[in-house]
């Protein structure tokens, strides 16, 4: 059973079919909401909105721990992360999707491993690869066979939010090396890799990040909704088809 986290413009997941709702604890405590299980196309499905049902939680202060164990309580076979990004790199603009190959981790502050506190070892995750290459494959190839345009290899900076980015820091983090700047990757990429849960992550971008494009002398707020439900159709086929719906594997231009 795969599970799907959303974000920023999928806090719902209108193409599951919903069997029942979960609430679950964990010693980490509790999770951003409820565990939506169901089916897409005749195949289980787990679905949890990482921000809250109504988007009320903060990246900061998403209870990414919590989350995670709860996926794994329930045995999910792989984590698919939804979430909308800003587009540091020139080609990266509204609109596109990306599946992201490296992070790096600018937050702070964040609980970011399971191994820690009394009577717990000193534990350490590769971390080389940060995303799980055959779900990746997955994503890529249901994108291809829907004839869907993706960016397949993408350097993710997670910063701390909840603000955006100054302009500086853009040009920072664009020296770094980093393609797309969001909010969520981490710790939640880590802590999959600590629970030994294949992980990938299919990233929307919103908007140029600051300094940039459409951006450069500000973030336009009031595109951001257009472009997120726009595009979201798209990222709905992909998890269908991922998920293993045969009838989605046919080129866009139908209702999604």
């Amino acid at each position: 059973m795969l599970a799907i986290i959303g974000g920023s413009g999928l806090t719902t997941l209108s193409n599951l079919d919903v069997s029942h709702r979960e609430v679950v604890r964990t010693p980490f405590g509790e999770p951003s909401g409820a565990l939506v299980f169901g089916r897409i196309c005749d195949q289980p499905a787990v679905f949890l909105p990482r921000h809250g049902y109504g988007h009320t939680i903060a990246p900061h202060m998403v209870n990414y721990r919590a989350n995670l164990w709860a996926l794994h309580q329930h045995g999910v076979s792989g984590i698919i992360s939804v979430a909308s990004v800003g587009g540091i790199r020139a080609d990266l603009g509204p609109g596109v999707l990306v599946v992201p190959d490296q992070i790096i981790d600018y937050t702070w502050g964040r609980p970011s491993t399971f191994f820690e506190g009394p009577g717990k070892p000193v534990t350490h995750v590769d971390f080389t690869e940060p995303y799980d290459g055959a779900l990746r494959a997955r994503i890529l190839e249901a994108a291809r066979q829907l004839s869907i345009d993706i960016k397949e290899n993408a350097v993710y900076a997670a910063t701390q939010g909840p603000r955006l980015e100054t302009a500086a820091e853009i040009n920072r983090l664009a020296r770094d090396g980093a393609d797309i700047v969001g909010m969520t990757g981490m710790p939640e990429a880590v802590l999959a890799r600590e629970l030994n849960i294949p992980y990938a992550a299919i990233s929307l971008v919103a908007n140029h990040a600051a300094g940039r494009g459409s951006s450069l002398h500000g973030i336009q707020f009031a595109s951001l909704e257009t472009v997120l439900q726009e595009s979201m159709g798209r990222v709905r086929a992909i998890i269908e088809t991922v998920v293993g719906c045969p009838q989605a594997c046919q080129p866009l231009g139908l209702s999604v």
